[in-house]
């Protein structure tokens, strides 16, 4: 014969399995990603609901755009701001960012 026998190589699970340490990069990849940046977005959005849900009628916010007004009257999903006098502009309730300290625009006009 002219064609030698040809052997099989072992499986390889038999050549060592990585187990835990395999994955531990990974997880430590998911660890940090959820540290730096899931759990900070969800704070922020957290602390964004809780403002927006304490926001009432006449406090001075700025909404998205730099919109700066006095809040005039809030619905379910909409806020009403004076920007000037007699200039009323109403704007969802999401895009308020910042909920400014009593007399902040009579200050800056």
């Amino acid at each position: 014969m002219l064609i030698s026998l040809a052997h099989a190589a072992e499986p390889a699970a038999a050549q060592g399995e990585p187990g835990i340490m395999g994955f531990l990069p990974l997880i430590a990849i998911f660890v940090l990603f959820y540290f730096m940046l899931i759990r900070p977005q969800m704070k922020r959005a957290k602390e964004q609901k809780n403002m927006i849900d304490a926001m009432q009628k006449g406090d001075e916010v700025v909404a998205a755009g730099g919109l700066v007004g006095k809040v005039v009257k809030i619905s379910d999903n909409f806020v009403s701001l004076e920007v000037a006098e007699n200039t009323v502009v109403l704007v969802q309730k999401p895009t308020v960012q910042v909920l400014l300290p009593k007399g902040t625009i009579k200050e800056n006009s």
